[in-house]
């Protein structure tokens, strides 16, 4: 059978068409059997107690377990089925107790302290000292001090987290795939710009409709939500995107998350105070750079200050505005479409001008061009690898000296059964062990509009920015120079500046020597009109203050939800949600709005008591990019410097202490507010 089974091969790449759901429960049961047999192994009593003997056996245990969960993880986000569905639960159930198994062996505990107090140990390696590092304060993350019944206690709410958070997300899946509106003709989607009724179309054809179709895809949402004159399929639209996954809605409690929220935040807490946190919140920045609760709320709440009149006074233009459109009551549902319309009208800059400059593979040629001009890599288009669609890529990746380094799937368009938004994963880690390496590999996913009727995929700048973002992510994985998968790459940096390199990615998007690396028009080849790029830059900060106060809305909702959590009230999501919003929204959406419903970043995601990294790391990012454009911004120097101080370092050392190792000094918060137009 083993011979049989995809997710139990050594090969470099999984073979995603060979994988089916009938493998994965006997091969995690085989692999966690053969683990447990190898911890124990090492908790012998003449077990191992050198850094090889230990901490690199773990290391190899770990790998395998990665080689079968990182492809199934991965379809599960980019090809789900039923069948894939049923079985991929209960194997992330069993993963997470046996995490937690591991975490709380007081054996191999003690065996990983008595290597770090072992005098010898001050000789290692950087990166060896932060692997030992980082495992003992996983141990003590995972109740390792715990006595029963606390023990057993803790093991079962981090199953039942999992499983929760697993469901939380299908929710969401089903309810954006459940929703549709079909319209036999166009005559509702006027002002709708031909890109998007294209996407529509193909929406339908997929269908097997003639016609259109809306959906709650994200190019869909966008596009009738910024371009649509039909007020009242606007405001359908944000309706049923609203209120996923919740009580309200469309769809009112057939996918409801509202319990399995209330449950997540009742068992967050009570795992932190079990491992001796008063809140969820304090237990999260215990792997985070932020020193405090206070710190980051401190944080949030400066920003606020600093932001809010902004946003106040940008509201009340775009009312004043909406009310010659004939929007005497502006809603939430005519905000991007009142917005759009008054940026064109301030800058004559309309996104749809602009698309024809981003065609999707001159785009991507041009990304691959700044990378090799800044870290002197190239990548190259593989054919033939294994994939789980026709719209998936496999590049290899090669240093300066022509050697094979790393590798990256690209997968870039919307389809069924794909979750939404964009991400980077891990398919493979980088490992020196021995003579061998194992060569790190990304997964890149996004979710474009696809090419239509012989055109290619035209992406919004936007969708450029998002593209960079989520191949800074790829970037800080491939090029590690680390050799301990636990340790290299974006693995243990904390969760508050891992998005350091994809927002400074994001940085590019805006300057002229990137943008004439791809931004030529699909059809004849110009470049980007000098004139068209000042109104773009002149737009950039448009609504600055309204983008910042929203991502502020989100940040401290999450932060306040995890830390205010008190048993006898419950969760209080909604009453949470309206106090940040009265503290920090300028305009209030309907009450019967769900948003936390599907906020799969907090609920399904790494980002609990976490959201405000985004902002905490942009600081970091646009301090970062200032280097570079005290050196003309792409300049191989400085890129070479912030892949050996930042990129290449993985989590070998503190991230702060990377940081100031790039940048001389401490990272400056007036970058920040720079980098949104509001210093």
């Amino acid at each position: 059978m083993n011979e049989l089974n995809p997710l139990l091969s050594d090969a470099e790449l999984p073979a995603f068409s060979k994988i089916r759901p009938e493998h994965l429960a006997p091969a995690i049961d085989a692999i966690l059997a053969d683990f447990r047999s190898g911890i124990d192994a090492l908790t012998a009593a003449d077990g191992a107690r050198d850094f090889e003997g230990l901490m690199l056996a773990q290391e190899r245990l770990e790998q395998r377990l990665s080689h079968a969960w990182a492809p199934v993880g991965h379809l599960h986000s980019v090809a789900d089925t039923p069948a894939l569905r049923e079985v991929y639960g209960p194997a992330e159930e069993k993963l997470t107790e046996h995490a937690i198994e591991v975490g709380q062996n007081r054996a191999l505990y003690q065996a990983v302290q008595h290597l770090h107090d072992d005098p010898a140990f001050a000789q290692q390696a950087r990166p060896a000292q932060a692997l030992v590092e980082h495992a003992l304060l996983g141990f003590r993350l995972s109740g390792v001090a715990l006595e029963e019944p606390q023990r057993s206690r803790y093991r079962d709410i981090g199953v039942e987290l999992s499983r929760l958070s697993t469901e939380f997300a299908n929710a969401v899946l089903d309810a954006t795939d459940a929703w549709s509106l079909h319209l036999a003709d166009a005559s509702r989607l006027g002002g709708l710009p031909d890109s998007a009724l294209a996407v529509l179309r193909e929406y339908a054809r997929e269908k097997d409709m003639e016609g259109y179709l809306v959906t709650l895809k994200q190019p869909s949402v966008q596009a009738v939500l910024t371009y649509a004159d039909d007020r009242e399929l606007r405001a359908e639209v944000y309706r049923a995107y609203q209120t996923r996954a919740s009580d309200q809605g469309p769809n009112a409690g057939e996918f409801d998350n509202s319990e399995r929220i209330e449950k997540i935040l009742t068992l967050r807490h009570e795992s932190a105070q079990l491992l001796g946190y008063a809140n969820a919140a304090e237990e999260s920045l215990a792997t985070k750079m932020a020193p405090s609760p206070a710190a980051v709320l401190e944080f949030l709440r400066d920003m606020a200050r600093r932001a809010k009149p902004v946003a106040e006074r940008e509201l009340a233009s775009l009312q004043a505005f909406a009310l010659e459109l004939g929007l005497a009551d502006l809603q939430p549902w005519d905000v991007g479409y009142a917005s759009e319309k008054l940026r064109q009208q301030r800058y004559s800059l309309d996104e749809e001008q602009l698309k024809p400059y981003f065609p999707l593979p001159a785009v991507m040629n041009g990304l691959f061009g700044l990378v090799e001009q800044l870290y002197g890599v190239q990548f190259q288009l593989r054919e033939g690898v294994d994939v789980w669609h026709p719209d998936a890529r496999y590049y290899d990746l090669f240093d300066a000296d022509g050697q094979r380094i790393a590798g990256a799937y690209v997968d870039l368009y919307a389809r069924s059964g794909k979750r939404g938004g964009a991400w980077m994963d891990v398919c493979r880690s980088r490992f020196e062990d021995g003579g061998k390496t194992q060569l790190p590999v990304a997964f890149l996913t996004c979710n474009f509009a696809p090419p239509t009727e012989g055109r290619p995929a035209l992406l919004t700048h936007d969708d450029v920015i998002t593209l960079f973002h989520e191949f800074g992510h790829g970037l800080h994985h491939i090029l590690t120079r680390v050799g301990l998968p636990s340790v290299a790459g974006i693995s243990g940096v904390e969760w508050d500046a891992v998005e350091l390199p994809s927002q400074f990615m994001e940085n590019f998007c805006w300057n002229r020597q990137a943008l004439d690396l791809f931004a030529r028009h699909y059809q004849t080849g110009e470049p980007l009109p000098e004139e068209l790029f000042q109104r773009m830059l002149a737009a950039r900060h448009f609504h600055a203050g309204m983008f910042l106060v929203r991502q502020l809305e989100f940040a401290l909702f999450d932060f306040l939800l995890h830390q205010d959590y008190d048993p006898a009230r419950g969760g209080r999501v909604l009453q949470v949600l309206n106090q940040v919003r009265e503290e920090v929204t300028v305009l209030h959406p309907p009450a019967w709005q769900r948003f936390p419903h599907s906020f799969t970043h907090v609920f399904a995601g790494g980002y609990a008591a976490g959201y405000y990294s985004y902002l905490w790391a942009e600081l970091l990012s646009a301090d970062a990019f200032a280097a570079f454009e005290e050196q003309g911004v792409i300049d191989r120097a400085t890129g070479e410097r912030f892949r050996d101080e930042v990129l290449g370092v993985g989590s070998s050392r503190p991230a702060l202490d990377s940081f100031i190792a790039f940048r001389g000094r401490a990272p400056e918060p007036e970058a920040l507010l720079a980098s949104h137009g509001l210093s």
